[in-house]
């Protein structure tokens, strides 16, 4: 039992820290070093289970049934190989002849291992029990074993290789993988030199634990920081870096669902235009237009700095005033009119806005307030055109 209780520590550990891959097909397990990795996992978890129950099937002395469960062992240990030197080629990206080469030699540790077996009913070359149900090792065990520590050699130093020449983060995960390799080459040595320890156990689950945090873990932040750039761009507008209007659609459905389901009572929506851009563009030029809609977009952002801002047309823009902004409300609006009165007098960006509250007894929902303001921004809109002319 003393033997089993090792492997029982290490399914439980293997569990723990590989849950989310184990049982969750995430984007990472989508890759294809997401599902190489993967598999190699679940073989090493058959391999925990087999080499657990050995320890408690050794002592209640059922020959063929530790037989076989011997045999599951080996065959385990040989996929654990097998998809190990698929998940290091392609993590590494290897060209097709080195990643054929790799496969074919964790094939073959596989096949001489499944081969031996298979000898191993007429003729003990693997191993075999006493009458007493002592286990014996025999000289085929041995050579497959030194096999694999020699493999396992030649990838931790590939890698390690790789590790020093490499200037980029990828280094620490090639680090990483070389350190496993050489900590499962010694455990595996010693595996062979000492039969009835579970040293092949330990092995796997310390490298398991290293790829995990240093590579595994790093992978997904990775692959979250990629995710996270292309929803930014998906969902913010190029020329003034504010929400765009796939954003503000997004934003509007969640009001509206908000609205629904009563989490939201007060609110208000701002409206803005900016006047004269089609002038600008025309006699100016579309630089100087763009730069005229940065120049109101800074404007906007300014005042209404607590507020998310989008701009949801050429020359439109849309806030959602809550929280402080909303309570505010009145000083805010009146802070900007008077900006843009300026702005007006200065020849600089002039920007309309109509402002409407949510009233809770009439407004069905988010586009009859957006409505009451829209009108009320192209009555501003009107004003400030007529305060041009006349000043003209």
């Amino acid at each position: 039992m003393y033997y089993s209780s090792i492997g029982i520590l290490s399914i439980i550990m293997h569990v723990i820290i590989n849950a989310e891959v184990l049982f969750n097909k995430t984007a990472f397990e989508q890759t294809a070093v997401g599902k190489a990795y993967r598999r190699f996992l679940f073989a090493v978890t058959l391999y925990y289970f087999s080499d657990a129950l050995w320890g408690v099937l050794m002592d209640l002395k059922i020959i063929p049934v530790v037989y076989a469960d011997t045999v599951i062992y080996f065959l385990a240990m040989g996929l654990t190989v097998l998809f190990w030197t698929k998940y290091i080629a392609a993590f590494l990206e290897l060209n097709k002849r080195w990643t054929k080469i790799l496969s074919g030699i964790g094939w073959f540790v596989f096949g001489s291992e499944a081969l031996s077996l298979i000898v191993n009913f007429f003729v003990p070359i693997m191993f075999y029990f006493k009458a007493d149900c002592e286990y014996v090792a025999s000289s085929a065990r041995y050579i497959i074993l030194y096999i694999q520590v020699i493999l396992f050699v030649l990838i931790a130093i590939d890698t390690l290789a790789m590790a020093r020449k490499s200037k980029t983060p990828a280094s620490t995960h090639c680090l990483a993988i070389g350190i496993s390799g050489l900590i499962m080459a010694l455990l595996i040595y010693l595996q062979a030199q000492f039969p009835l320890m579970p040293f092949y156990a330990i092995g796997c689950l310390l490298a398991t634990s290293i790829i995990h945090t240093f590579v595994v873990v790093a992978a997904k932040v990775e692959q979250t920081q990629k995710l996270n750039a292309v929803t930014t761009v998906a969902y913010k507008d190029p020329l003034t870096s504010v929400r765009n209007v796939n954003a503000y659609t997004e934003y509007k459905d969640k009001i509206d669902d908000d609205i629904s389901n009563g989490r939201i009572s007060e609110f208000a929506v701002a409206v803005f235009d900016l006047n004269d851009l089609k002038c600008v563009n025309d006699t100016q030029g579309h630089e100087a237009g763009d730069k005229y809609i940065q120049d109101g977009c800074y404007l906007i952002c300014h005042i209404f700095r607590h507020s998310p801002v989008f701009r949801i047309g050429g020359d439109e823009f849309a806030a959602f005033l809550i929280n402080d902004d909303y309570q505010n409300r009145e000083s805010l609006i009146n802070t900007f009119n008077e900006q843009v009165e300026q702005n007006l007098e200065e020849g600089k960006v002039v920007v309309s806005v109509g402002i409407s509250l949510y009233n809770p007894a009439e407004d069905a929902g988010y586009d009859e307030v957006f409505a009451r303001a829209d009108v009320l921004m192209y009555e501003r809109k009107k004003d400030l055109k007529s305060r041009r002319s006349a000043a003209v």
